[in-house]
């Protein structure tokens, strides 16, 4: 009998047992996930930190993607499948670098799909929406919200940005080339600006994908990747501007490869703990071990400002960070 019972007691010490080593988790660790994820997209909803990042395999495997929440940027639980292109039926392959937005009581997933070469071939950057940020989504507008190569630049790498008045722009570009344009306020499409332009081209030196913008104390940062994706030299540089219109002219790189930990560091996105100047980066990078350009791992280290506003250039960790977690909670990007 009393054999029975401490079998059958076993599997909730095993559980309790496995509780308490997750909990007192010291630090994240990088990466924060298991296995090869790349571009990611950081979000802040409710007090969760989300992360969704492109699945980096090859181009034709690329068809889904899943997410990461955390409550403390220590512990993360996985979602498969957040979206898949059985909910997409025009996207076929290289489904890249979401960008995501709470608004209203939905969520906006934006997403790179089909890695067009030319105005002749159909994809570009999509939308889909649910009503959770696991989702499932689902194509929001049963086509592209951007098709064709607009001032040289790629439609992939878009990044959604909410001005102080309300505005929702996208920003987006491959090739070397970026873009900004006002969005509907519905998303469904993308919408002249005062000067009657859709697509205006703010490319700074060195620019080559993966920009984002966000606000600090009334600044207004600019990043973006520059060298190549399957390169050491990847790397993350940075501008600042007054307004959404800059100018941005180039202020210096903050992230790049060490010899000691990693090579490949790049296409980022940046949280800030809601209340605190307390932000963070969270990146791609490749191991040294690697050589599959594709065998990239989303980690998160910490990024500091100087007393003059400057990023500090930023020191890749394998420990990552330690536990944050969320005070006031946030519904916004």
């Amino acid at each position: 009998m009393k054999k029975s019972i401490i079998l059958l007691l076993l599997p909730a010490f095993i559980s309790q047992a496995t509780y308490a080593q997750k909990s007192t988790k010291k630090a994240s660790g990088n990466p924060i996930a298991q296995g090869w994820y790349a571009d990611p997209e950081a979000a802040i909803f409710g007090k969760q930190y989300w992360v969704y990042p492109t699945y980096s395999d090859k181009y034709n495997k690329q068809v889904h993607f899943d997410a990461f929440s955390s409550p403390d940027l220590v512990n993360w639980t996985k979602h498969d499948n957040v979206l898949d292109s059985s909910n997409v039926k025009w996207a076929k392959r290289a489904m890249w670098a979401p960008a995501i937005v709470q608004k209203e009581g939905k969520y906006y997933f934006f997403f790179g799909a089909n890695d067009i070469q030319s105005d002749k071939e159909y994809g570009g950057i999509g939308v889909a929406v649910a009503d959770k940020p696991e989702g499932p989504f689902k194509d929001y507008l049963g086509k592209p919200l951007i098709d064709k190569i607009v001032n040289g630049a790629q439609p992939i790498d878009q990044f959604v940005f909410k001005d102080t008045d309300g505005q929702y722009y996208i920003i987006y570009g491959g090739w070397g080339h970026c873009n900004i344009a006002k969005l509907k306020s519905d998303f469904t499409s993308v919408e002249p600006a005062a000067d009657g332009k859709i697509f205006k081209e703010m490319t700074p030196k060195g620019y080559v994908e993966g920009p984002i913008m966000f606000i600090r104390k009334g600044k207004y940062y600019f990043m973006w990747s520059e060298g190549g994706w399957t390169g050491p030299d990847y790397q993350v540089a940075y501008a600042v501007g007054n307004s959404i219109n800059g100018p941005f002219k180039k202020i210096g790189v903050v992230l790049k490869q060490d010899p000691a930990m990693a090579t490949g560091a790049g296409h980022h996105s940046v949280i800030q703990v809601p209340g605190k100047d307390k932000w963070y980066i969270i990146y791609h990078r490749r191991p040294l071990t690697e050589t599959d350009g594709n065998h990239r791992v989303t980690c998160i280290d910490k990024m500091i400002f100087d007393k003059d506003g400057w990023i500090k250039p930023v020191k890749m960790t394998n420990e990552g960070v330690s536990a944050s977690r969320i005070v006031r909670a946030s519904r916004i990007k």
